[in-house]
């Protein structure tokens, strides 16, 4: 986790299928759920190369604002950006952008855990 700084960047781009789409009258459009996807992934690809053995990292918060339509079979990219560290908590800033124009924007919260811990307590719940 060291190497994580803030101001650090990544990008990833999806070509927006019907898995991400939802309904809008005679149009299938990119869904704010699958944007949420797309910001929380994007977040997670940025730091998880800087994380240790054993390490993993949570979503713990994500506001999302969908600011535009993209249709179906058209591109969308996520640009991240570290914006805080707080020990274990990062913190990230997420532009979204189709082929034409920005449509979104986040902000996204994730935390670093300890992978045994996390599995140990996932097993507690299964029984």
């Amino acid at each position: 986790m060291e190497t994580l700084k803030v101001g650090m960047k990544h990008a990833q781009e999806w070509v927006v299928e019907e898995k991400h789409t939802t309904q809008r009258g005679d149009f299938r459009v990119f869904s704010t759920p699958s944007m949420t996807q797309l910001v929380e992934s994007t977040a997670n690809q940025l730091a998880a190369p800087h994380l240790k053995p054993g390490q993993g990292q949570v979503g713990i918060v994500v506001t999302v604002r969908h600011m535009g339509p993209t249709p179906l079979g058209k591109r969308v990219r996520a640009e991240a950006e570290l914006a805080g560290i707080d020990r274990r908590r990062l913190s990230f800033k997420v532009k979204v952008y189709d082929e034409v124009e920005q449509v979104g924007e986040a902000e996204h919260e994730r935390f670093v855990i300890d992978l045994d811990k996390y599995l140990e307590k996932l097993k507690k719940k299964l029984g």
